[in-house]
Parts: C-alpha cells; sequence; structure tokens
C-alpha cells in the first residue's frame, strides 16, 4: 500500500507562534485551550507547567495569563486587566483580523454578518467587538427569516470553507443596497482544505489526523469523506483499526492546523507497521 501525505498539512502560523509563545512563557496559564489538540496541551503542561482553564471567569491567583490563538472576548481583555495579571496575547493575527473589522464596520454603521459556529471560541471572541448585534449563522438558509439592513458587512470564522461562505455572500448581493464583503478565511486553512481535496481523490482511504473538537480539522474530513467514503478522523496512531486498510492501495493523511508534527510522524510509522504485516 502506497503512503502519500497532502501537499499541505499540519501545523498553521498561528499554532507555530502560539506554541512558542507557551513554551517561552513557562509557570502559566492559558485561558482557554491554547489550541485545539488535547496531546499538545498535555505536553506544554508537563514539560512548561503551561496550566489551563475553560475562561477568564475561572481566573484566581493568576500572574502570567496567555490568550488562546482562538482569542478572547472583549469583556474577557478588560477582566484581565482590571485584575493586574500580566497578559502575554497568543491570538492568531488571522483571528484579530476579523475582530479589528468587527468593530470597525459596526461603527460606520454596517450590519454585521457572520459565517461560523456561534459556540466556537473564535466566534464569541470576534462577534463581542461589535456595537449591536451580529448575526451568525452556518448556511445562506439561515438567513431566510432574517431582515438584513441596507448596508451589511459580511466577515468568516477562520476555518471555513470559502466555498460556503460564497454562498453566503451571494445570498446577500441582491438583498441590501450596499454589502462589504472580507475575506478573513485563514491562508493555510484554504491551502489545507484544497491539498486534502486533491489528494482524496486520488486515494481508496484517506486518514486526518487531529483534535476532535477542531473546526479545520473537522473541516478536513469532511472534504476528505466526500469524495472518499473510506475516510477516518483520529486524534493519534492508537485509534487506527487494522480492518480499515484491507484490500487499500493507496493512503493518504493530511492533518489539521493544530496537529504538531510529531503526533503526524507516529501515525505514519504505524501505518507503515499495519501495512507491513497485512
Amino acid at each position: 500500500m502506497e503512503i502519500r501525505l497532502a501537499k499541505s498539512y499540519g501545523f498553521c502560523f498561528g499554532v507555530k507562534r502560539a506554541i512558542k509563545i507557551a513554551e517561552e512563557s513557562p509557570d502559566s496559564t492559558t485561558i482557554g485551550p491554547l489550541i485545539h489538540n488535547n496531546e499538545e496541551i498535555n505536553r506544554l503542561k508537563n514539560n512548561f507547567n503551561v496550566d489551563t482553564i475553560k475562561d477568564y471567569t475561572e481566573v484566581k491567583n493568576i500572574k502570567k495569563a496567555i490568550i488562546r490563538t482562538h482569542g478572547i472576548t472583549k469583556e474577557g481583555f478588560k477582566t484581565l486587566k482590571e485584575k493586574n495579571i500580566n497578559i502575554v496575547d497568543a491570538t492568531c493575527p488571522f483571528v484579530s483580523k476579523p475582530q479589528n473589522i468587527c468593530e470597525k464596520m459596526s461603527k460606520k454603521g454596517y450590519q454585521i454578518v457572520m459565517f461560523g459556529d456561534i459556540n466556537h471560541p473564535e466566534v464569541k471572541g470576534v462577534i463581542s467587538y461589535a456595537e449591536g448585534e451580529v448575526i451568525v449563522v452556518l448556511n445562506e438558509k439561515e438567513l431566510e427569516n432574517i431582515k438584513l439592513g441596507s448596508k451589511v458587512a459580511v466577515i468568516s470564522q477562520t476555518t471555513k470553507k470559502f466555498d460556503d461562505y460564497t454562498k453566503i455572500v451571494n445570498y446577500i448581493i441582491p438583498r441590501t443596497k450596499e454589502i462589504r464583503v472580507f475575506n478573513t478565511i485563514c491562508n493555510a486553512t484554504f491551502e489545507n482544505q484544497e491539498a486534502v481535496r486533491e489528494l482524496s481523490y486520488e486515494c481508496d482511504i484517506v486518514i486526518i489526523v487531529g483534535g476532535k473538537n477542531s473546526s479545520n480539522t473537522k473541516q478536513l474530513y469532511s472534504i476528505a469523506k466526500h469524495n472518499c467514503a473510506d475516510s477516518y478522523l483520529i486524534e493519534n496512531e492508537n485509534e487506527l483499526n487494522i480492518q480499515w486498510f484491507k484490500n487499500k492501495k493507496i493512503c493518504g493523511i493530511s492533518a489539521g492546523a493544530s496537529t504538531p508534527d510529531w503526533i503526524i510522524k507516529n501515525v505514519v510509522e504505524k501505518i507503515k507497521e499495519i501495512n507491513g504485516i497485512m
């Protein structure tokens, strides 16, 4: 069986930056998981004593706080400052961008529409910067019963599919007088999605490696599954099932933006081991 890695996969710029910041800030606490990968979070805890709390409301006796890659709410920042906590901001620059756009455009009187998951920490942080309510939707159908204003600004969660974002924008265009569209989808996300789309057409099994609570990893899995029925999402090599590989000729591998190289390497080595005994 041949093993093929996607042309683009794994750690993105924002995650690499956040990991480096955490490693250079030992004995600190992240506000929410730094990234969506439990094994890397555990590594930082064990090697650098970087602890994690759920959110800023749980802050107690903390001297140094690291802001997660997904950012936190405007209120959260304010609370940390009021408590005189040393703030180390590891918010991904691609996440800071929609935060700034949301604040700026809402002040100019634009109704904000955001493509994203309302329960995702990135989205919660972004919409907290708006003056007034933000309409958050997962698809264009959710806009059917919403009255749009005459001026609309549209932004996206950084890890969403570009094609789905385009559908929402195209729905809004004929229903408002003025629209401002901002491409806030991360370049690395787009490149990884295109790479797994191409890879999944070539393979008869695809393994996606990453946190199961990671939005960008789930997007990669969705794309792979659409093109290759035998696609699987795993967090580490221990979740591989030898039965998946029976009669398979080409195995494709990709990984989410929060998946470290050492986990990907372990998965590749385990698949090689499985291939050797089949």
